[in-house]
């Protein structure tokens, strides 16, 4: 059985479903360096299907989107857009998606950041909840993933006093010194949760990193 913590709202998960696929601004390199590379992302075809809609892909985008900027949950981790890239995606109803990937400069550097992120998974609902008290949220944890170097699936489920409801599934993964986030959410519970076909689309995004 899954773990569940109890905490409450998502800032930014309507906007991930509504409004959250702004493109962000692609970061500028100093004149002669190095241009860092993109891992490998995910296509449109490797995400949960969608019973009413297709998905469709959008641009991989170097820096950090500004959803993922002020996400109580990942934006600590990820908001400065450092070394990082992201794709949206988006079907023509109420689910939305979103891949995040950072390349860092050595595996330790990978290790920390893939252990930050796992932990302020765990304690955005709490955030959540400390910032807003109109809000509930419960967290479940799905467990771990045997890929490359592993990977953690999450479940996030936020309602308001006046009725909202949001589900949000959320991994991390890890190979070598690139560490990949993907990010699904659609109105609804957790029933609504593709969690099975989230786990192999995780396993894919770690498997297309390099």
């Amino acid at each position: 059985m899954p773990k569940r913590t109890r905490a409450a709202t998502l800032t930014g998960l309507t906007a991930l479903t509504a409004a959250g696929l702004a493109l962000g601004a692609v970061l500028a390199a100093p004149a002669g360096a190095a241009v860092p590379q993109p891992p490998g992302f995910l296509s449109a075809a490797d995400l949960p299907p969608h019973a009413g809609s297709s998905w469709t892909a959008g641009a991989i985008t170097a820096g950090a989107s500004p959803e993922v900027e002020a996400d109580r949950c990942l934006g600590k981790a990820l908001g400065d857009g450092r070394d990082s890239w992201y794709r949206d995606f988006r079907t023509d109803l109420d689910t939305s998606a979103r891949q995040v990937g950072v390349e860092l400069s050595s595996v330790s550097a990978a290790k920390g950041r893939y252990s930050r992120i796992n932990q302020d998974i765990k304690s955005c609902a709490r955030w959540i909840e400390e910032a807003d008290p109109e809000v509930e949220a419960t967290l479940k944890d799905y467990g771990k993933l045997n890929v490359e170097e592993g990977a953690h699936v999450y479940g996030l489920h936020t309602e308001t006093s006046w009725g909202a409801t949001d589900i949000r599934l959320l991994s991390v993964g890890r190979d070598g010194t690139t560490v990949t986030v993907v990010d699904w959410g659609r109105l609804g519970d957790f029933g609504d949760a593709p969690v099975k076909a989230f786990k192999k689309t995780t396993v894919m995004a770690v498997n297309k990193l390099h």
